[in-house]
């Protein structure tokens, strides 16, 4: 698996998992990779830095404080649950029955196993797996 920092043509950066380089080009060729923020699926690699740990004498400062993180993780998750349909675990049968044309096109988001979410990535199914576990919805 790589992962790539990607840009789309308005400008906003997202990181996705691929299989490898020619899954990616593969992909991108197929309009299949979208901006979340936007969905536009013109896409590009964006330039990425290197996980290098720090040296031992000086410790590295965060990126951002922990809180806005943990905010910026809520607020994706309120997006998500209050646009998108949660399907469980049915989420690997919808999500390809989406892709394939077989049922109609919408936000969906639930729960798969590892090895299914990187068969769909492999078969070309748009999907990314999410920075939090959610909300179990049940009748």
């Amino acid at each position: 698996m790589i992962r790539y920092t990607l840009k789309c043509a308005e400008g906003h950066q997202f990181d996705s998992w691929f299989q490898n380089a020619a899954a990616f080009d593969a992909l991108v060729a197929a309009h299949q990779v979208a901006c979340p923020e936007c969905g536009g699926t013109e896409v590009a690699k964006s330039l990425m830095t290197p996980g290098v740990r720090p040296a031992r004498q000086g410790a590295q400062k965060p990126l951002a404080p922990v809180d806005d993180r943990e905010k910026a993780i809520a607020a994706l998750k309120k997006k998500v649950e209050s646009e998108g349909e949660y399907v469980g675990l049915s989420f690997v049968k919808e999500a390809r029955a989406i892709h394939d044309g077989d049922a109609p096109e919408r936000p969906i988001y639930g729960e798969a196993k590892p090895k299914e979410a990187i068969k769909l990535i492999e078969d070309g199914v748009p999907v990314t797996p999410l920075p939090f576990t959610p909300t179990r919805k049940t009748n």
